[in-house]
């Protein structure tokens, strides 16, 4: 699909399900959506898992008199959440199609690696020989495993056209361990999710201002503000020759390095601030520089939900 915008726009938050708080409304998120639009950046990732279709039917009211062709919808199939039926895969694809009132979906995911390869399976089965395939992908899934639904899905006449992985400046592991090479010799586009690392590299926290404390994110990051200082002092110094916040440093590094990075967004100012990153490129000198910084800090910041990607 050629018509992808730099950078995918994230729904979790929409799904109030506790992650980010259960105070968001279709009133408040529907500006947040027009400015996107209005930006052209009119690619939306969702899941059923996502407050069990909250997120879904939010996103389904703002799209529901738009031109289909105006915007794309990233949706995904979540093993957990599975009816335990023969005909799961098809009941959950069905299911969403209706609560979003489409009749197609632009991407659709497999959400992790539980059971993946019989799920992948599944999703072959459903799409093989019809006329709406969507993109398919895998989210979170190492190199062996991506090969693995790669093949599942050529068995069937298909193929991945799309990863979705954690990679930051602070977690490289996917790019480590050859996923970003894989992809790029085999045309599958990889979206980068948590290139922020959940505020981390926004400049936003220090030692002297900790994320609030009791979060998990908590937790990870603040027995390191000291190393994060280093490198967002660094962002800083990007940020300020560009005329951007720093926030948009990170995420011009992740389209630097040909991926297309997901922002999760909950205010109309992190919309513009990615119209803003989609707008920096970087130096090749300026991508290797914040490389070498970032690795010399020595931060594991791989969180519960997730492995090393080798």
């Amino acid at each position: 699909m050629s018509n992808l915008p730099k950078i995918a726009l994230g729904a979790w938050a929409w799904g109030n399900d506790g992650t980010f708080g259960n105070d968001f409304t279709a009133e408040t998120l529907r500006p947040i959506f027009d400015a996107a639009m209005a930006n052209g950046l009119n690619l939306w990732d969702t899941a059923y898992a996502y407050g069990m279709g909250t997120s879904e039917k939010v996103l389904a009211e703002f799209i529901r008199d738009l031109p289909r062709e105006s915007y794309l919808i990233s949706d995904k199939f979540t093993p957990q959440c599975a009816n335990g039926k023969e005909t799961a895969m098809a009941d959950m694809i069905e299911m969403q199609l209706k609560l979003m009132d489409l009749d197609r979906f632009d991407i659709y995911w497999i959400h992790n690696v539980w059971n993946a390869p019989h799920w992948t399976e599944e999703l072959a089965k459903y799409f093989e020989g019809r006329d709406d395939v969507p993109l398919l992908g895998v989210s979170n899934h190492n190199l062996a495993e991506i090969k693995e639904a790669n093949e599942i899905l050529k068995a069937h006449g298909l193929k991945l056209s799309a990863v979705q992985n954690h990679l930051s400046l602070i977690n490289r592991s996917s790019e480590e361990s050859g996923i970003l090479d894989y992809c790029r010799e085999n045309g599958i586009t990889f979206f980068a999710y948590m290139v922020l690392e959940q505020g981390a590299l926004s400049g936003k926290y220090d030692t002297k201002h900790p994320m609030p404390e009791g979060s998990a994110r908590a937790e990870t990051y603040n027995p390191v503000l000291d190393k994060l200082e280093v490198l967002n002092a660094e962002l800083r110094r990007l940020a300020d020759k560009y005329g951007v916040g720093i926030a948009q440093i990170p995420v011009a590094w992740a389209i630097a390095k040909g991926t297309l990075p997901i922002i999760g967004v909950t205010k109309v100012s992190h919309v513009e601030d990615a119209v803003k990153a989609a707008n920096v490129t970087l130096t090749e000198e300026e991508t290797a520089g914040l490389e070498k910084l970032a690795d010399s800090l020595n931060l594991n910041v791989i969180r519960f939900w997730e492995k090393e990607m080798k």
